[in-house]
């Protein structure tokens, strides 16, 4: 069925002004009623009418209470409490410190812990710390600089080889070690920065780069330079390959030129690596003739000379021609061939 102003306008006469638009306002009106009851209908809310007795109009909605809780439910309030700090303490419950973390104390080393480091690849590892610097037995302070980012093994290893060994050896030298020069510590790269090479102990955070020990007294010894006194490079050279199992330097590769690479690593039957060969310092200018037997050397080996009669026969006999033998018959040389003149066949 169709309605229209002018059909009802037919249907219900109105002869004053705006009759003609009120049927139409009508139904308009009655299907928003309709629509807005079938709304209410489908609403979950409850909804009821109240007469004068209540002192509430007819048109207005309640919402009803919620049920009472039953008296054998926990408390809500200690329920709820109760979820709200289990919740956290599941997802940033920090790990136990572990046995390493409780050794490496301020007392030792400045090494505060950093987050764990996952990623990319193999990269990273966990228990970590930012070793900044090293604590003496008297309590002076050896800086890494800059600061190493290393597993706490290795951490309270290169402590502990600070402390027990090259803090000694700088006292045997007059004076006190001041600075660790960090040539590098983590970083995620595969064995000397070799693209698709297998993973360095950089990239575990198991290794440290030391190119040069600095003193109180404003000297320092650079590890690789053949004009620092070798007996102390030696020094150096049996304490590091005693305490750590991978030692590598000048002579194992020219990646390890320029510094010292010290780690970590875990091999089959407690397997270790120590390559650094102590070179000798180069001559100022070097010498372009064999330097003098100097007078302590062994007498050099010379042939007997053989007597005077039998030189004068060897030289005659040099002199004298060998006796002839017989001449050998030499074959014939073949004829030439007559070249054909051109034309011919």
């Amino acid at each position: 069925m169709k309605f229209s102003a002018a059909k009802a306008s037919r249907k219900w006469p109105c002869r004053r002004a705006g009759c003609d638009k009120r049927p139409m306002v009508s139904v308009i009106a009655l299907s928003l009623a309709l629509l807005a009851g079938a709304a209410q209908a489908r609403s979950p809310v409850l909804r009821g009418e109240f007469g004068p007795e209540t002192g509430l109009p007819k048109h207005r909605i309640v919402v009803p209470l919620p049920k009472p809780r039953p008296p054998e439910a926990p408390p809500a309030e200690d329920q709820e409490g109760e979820a709200r700090t289990s919740e956290p303490a599941a997802e940033h419950a920090a790990p136990a410190p572990s046995a390493c973390r409780l050794a490496l104390t301020e007392a030792i080393a400045i090494a505060p812990s950093i987050p764990a480091i996952h990623g990319p690849g193999s990269c990273g590892g966990d228990d970590l710390v930012r070793l900044e610097a090293i604590v003496l037995p008297d309590n002076k302070q050896v800086a890494v600089k800059p600061a190493a980012i290393l597993r706490c093994t290795m951490a309270a290893a290169i402590a502990d080889w600070v402390r027990s060994d090259m803090a000694p050896f700088a006292e045997r030298l007059g004076t006190a070690l001041s600075d660790l020069d960090n040539f590098d510590s983590f970083e995620c790269r595969g064995r000397n920065r070799v693209s698709g090479a297998k993973l360095s102990e950089h990239g575990r955070a198991n290794a440290l780069d030391v190119r040069a020990l600095k003193f109180a007294n404003g000297q320092s010894l650079s590890l690789t330079d053949r004009n620092a006194p070798r007996i102390q490079r030696e020094a150096v050279l049996q304490s590091v390959c005693a305490r750590f199992t991978t030692v590598l330097g000048p002579g194992s590769d020219w990646y390890h030129e320029d510094h010292i690479h010290l780690d970590l690593a875990e091999r089959r039957s407690g397997y270790r690596i120590c390559q650094w060969n102590v070179y000798d310092s180069l001559p100022a200018v070097a010498p372009l003739l064999p330097a003098e037997r100097p007078e302590e050397a062994p007498p050099r080996e010379v042939a007997a000379k053989p007597e005077a009669g039998k030189v004068d026969a060897a030289r005659r006999d040099a002199a004298e021609p060998e006796a002839e033998e017989e001449p050998v018959p030499q074959p014939k040389p073949r004829p030439a061939k007559k070249r054909r003149r051109a034309g011919a066949f």
